[in-house]
Parts: structure tokens; C-alpha cells; sequence
């Protein structure tokens, strides 16, 4: 029974981060609903300024944000969805498919009037970031990638073994779960848990390997990850260099250094990491576009002064 409710929270996904703040609800988002495919989205739009999609991880919601939602709208329109399945979106008769979600976002982005935003994604909703920016990089100006990888042998082999073990039965054990909770208390059809993770167990027991699709990525990508995280170090690396970052020194001035970036965030894990302060102030920059830094010769000039 410990080995199942690991594996659920282990998914390619996150515990529920928990209710959202009375200061959150303060700015009341737009809501609403997309269909495509099949699938009713719904969606929240938070804030001004440049538009940043903002994807969840599985099992999970948009409400696992709330504790930095507010910094990430600070100078942003966060255009945040319930993937399928999740939150207030209902599951539907479609098999869970990364490569059918990125088609999805795309369509839910042109539905809304959006033609090329920044992403940000979680874990699951990660995987559905990179679909969207490998399928329709017309759409994504830059990418973050938190804790999820490009195979599916990037896991730790006992995590695999615990995501083989996800099936529909296992939903009566997480009756008193927060994460059973909080599905039901927004849900379009509460009875569909146990579906949802049948469905889940069946899209995680694939195997894949988008090796191939990283090399094509053009945009800026950032990818960030626990420093125990439920990926192997070996896999985190690969996925640097497999996007050019890695492979060389990055030169006294700069000159070779990839446009592509690492980050590892201490003292976190993978079902923290989505609500670490710290990702805020190491995705932001880069999504916003900030690459300069003071040359040595500038700090030396600055302290002179």
C-alpha cells in the first residue's frame, strides 16, 4: 500500500500544494473554458504584461501555484490551465497523450488571441510544454522545463517500477488523501478519479525517448530540476548537452556559451520544487530575457567608485 501511494504522488507529477491563500484570491483571475478535441480546458488568466502559460503538474491543478502565483504576476499575464483530466477539467473519453496536450495548448493559445507566448511547465506538465514547443514552436518564444525529462529511462529504475503500479483501484486507498480532496472539491465529475488514474498508470508504463525532438528545439530553453529529484543526474546532464549547453567552455567573453540553460535548485525534491520560492527568481529572468552580466572589468570599475 506505501509503494502504491508513492507511486501516485511519483507520477510524472507533484503533491497537492494545498488551498489557495486569502491574499491569491485577492486579484480575482478571468476564467473560462476552451474546447478542443474532445476536451472542455478550463483556464485562469492572472495579471498584465508580457503572456506567460503556466502548466501544472499530474494529479495536480492550477492551485498548486498559488504560493507563487503572485510573484510570477507580478509583471506577467499568467494564462494558467487545468490540463485534461485535472482540476475543473473534465477527463473525457481521450487516452492522455502528451503529443495530443501540446496539440491542445496550441489551440487553446490561438483560441484566446495569444501568438507566441513564454511557457512555463511542471513535471507532467512539463512533458506537455516540450510537445508544445517541439509540435508548434511558432507559439513558444521561450521555454522552462521544471522536472521533467526527454526519456522515459531518465527516472530512477525503482521510480519506473512504482509508476508501472497506477491503476484504477487504487483510488479507494486515497479517500483521505489532500490530493483525492482536492480533485473532488473541483471537479466537473468526481466519479472520474479512479479513471483518471487508470489513465495516468496507462500513459506512465510507456516508454518513450524524444532525444531527437530536443536537437530541434530553436527557441531559448531553460530546464531546472531538484537537486533530488526523482530523475538520474546522468539523465540531467544528456538533456543539457543534447541541447547544445555542456559541451564546451563557454570562453572569457562569453563567446561560446549556449543560449540554453541549467539550473539545479538545493535542498529541494521533486514534490516541492513547484511552489520553491527560488523558482520564480531563476525562471523569470530567463524568460523574460535577461541574459547580460557584469563582466569582470565592470564590477572591478563598480568598486572603484
Amino acid at each position: 500500500m506505501k509503494t502504491m501511494l508513492i507511486a501516485m504522488i511519483a507520477t510524472a507529477a507533484a503533491a497537492f500544494a494545498g488551498p489557495r491563500t486569502a491574499e491569491a484570491e485577492e486579484a480575482k483571475p478571468r476564467t473560462g473554458y476552451v474546447e478542443n478535441n474532445g476536451v472542455n480546458y478550463y483556464y485562469e488568466i492572472h495579471g498584465e504584461g508580457e503572456p506567460l502559460l503556466l502548466l501544472h503538474g499530474g494529479l495536480g491543478s492550477i492551485d498548486m501555484f498559488a504560493p507563487i502565483m503572485p510573484a510570477l504576476t507580478e509583471h506577467r499575464q499568467v494564462i494558467a490551465v487545468d490540463l485534461q483530466g485535472h482540476g475543473r477539467t473534465a477527463l473525457g473519453e481521450r487516452e492522455i497523450s502528451l503529443t495530443a496536450l501540446g496539440d491542445d495548448m496550441a489551440a487553446v493559445l490561438k483560441e484566446l488571441g495569444y501568438g507566441k507566448v513564454d511557457v512555463l511547465g511542471y513535471s507532467f506538465g512539463g512533458g506537455v510544454a516540450f510537445r508544445l514547443a517541439v509540435q508548434h514552436p511558432e507559439t513558444v518564444r521561450r521555454v522552462a522545463l521544471v522536472s521533467a525529462g526527454y526519456a522515459a529511462n531518465g527516472f530512477y529504475d525503482d521510480m519506473r517500477v512504482q509508476q508501472a503500479q497506477v491503476t484504477a483501484a487504487a483510488a479507494d486507498f486515497m479517500k483521505d488523501t489532500p490530493m483525492y480532496k482536492s480533485y473532488v472539491a473541483v471537479a466537473p465529475k468526481p466519479e472520474d478519479f479512479p479513471k483518471l488514474l487508470g489513465q495516468m498508470g496507462s500513459f506512465m508504463r510507456q516508454d518513450y525517448d524524444y532525444s531527437e525532438d530536443v536537437k530541434t528545439l530553436k527557441m531559448p530553453v531553460m530546464i531546472v530540476f531538484a537537486d533530488s529529484d526523482m530523475y538520474k543526474p546522468e539523465h540531467i546532464v544528456k538533456f543539457y548537452q543534447l541541447l547544445g549547453g555542456g559541451l564546451k567552455d563557454a570562453g572569457w567573453m562569453r563567446e561560446t556559451m549556449s543560449q540554453n540553460r541549467l539550473a539545479i535548485i538545493p535542498n529541494r525534491t521533486h514534490y516541492d520544487v513547484f511552489f520553491a520560492p527560488e523558482l520564480v527568481s531563476t525562471t523569470l529572468p530567463f524568460l523574460d530575457g535577461q541574459t547580460k552580466v557584469k563582466t569582470w572589468d565592470e564590477v572591478v570599475e563598480e568598486a572603484k567608485k
